[in-house]
């Protein structure tokens, strides 16, 4: 006996897929900076130092004086010189005037203008630095300075983003199919 059969072939469908990838690009610009520093404001004030240094005495020491000191001197001189010639004189004329008394006057004063005492030697020390008078002010710095502060001007730039979206597109590549046969 033949007992009918059935037959039943299947082919499963395959679903096939073409993916595109999504394309992101991002780039982030550098911020644009423009800075500028203002110089400070720097004042300044001085005032001199004064310096005052009398040296009349150490140049009359080694013999540097003013026309005005030196005629003061020579003139103070001159009375000296002047007074002793006349108590010179004074003095001979009393010798004289005592001729009676015995003696030779008129020799001993001739002995004592003929033989005068020997000159002085010219050594002597000059330059004595304490004669100098110096006095000193200070002067004085005064220094303001004022910062200035800076300039900044930023500008920050967007990102650049450029995005392409994927895609995805199914196809098949196989598509499902039933066969059924019956035999007998």
């Amino acid at each position: 006996m033949n007992i009918p059969q059935l037959q039943i072939q299947t082919t499963r469908g395959i679903l096939g897929l073409q993916i595109d990838k999504p394309i992101q690009e991002i780039e982030q610009p550098k911020a644009t900076i423009h800075q500028e520093q203002p110089a400070a404001i720097l004042e300044m004030s001085t005032t001199r130092s004064q310096l005052s240094i009398d040296s009349t005495e150490a140049r009359a020491d080694i013999d540097l004086k003013s026309p005005l000191r030196r005629g003061d001197e020579n003139a103070q001189y001159g009375m000296q010189q002047i007074n002793e010639g006349i108590a010179r004189r004074a003095q001979e004329g009393q010798q004289l005037m005592q001729i009676e008394n015995g003696g030779d006057p008129i020799a001993d004063i001739a002995k004592q203008n003929a033989n005068p005492p020997p000159a002085p030697l010219g050594i002597r020390f000059v330059g004595d630095r304490t004669k100098i008078q110096m006095s000193f002010q200070p002067g004085t710095l005064n220094i303001n300075a004022t910062p200035q502060k800076p300039v900044l001007d930023v500008q920050i730039n967007k990102p650049i983003h450029n995005y392409t979206p994927g895609k995805v597109t199914g196809h098949m590549e196989q598509y499902p199919s039933i066969q059924i046969d019956w035999t007998v």
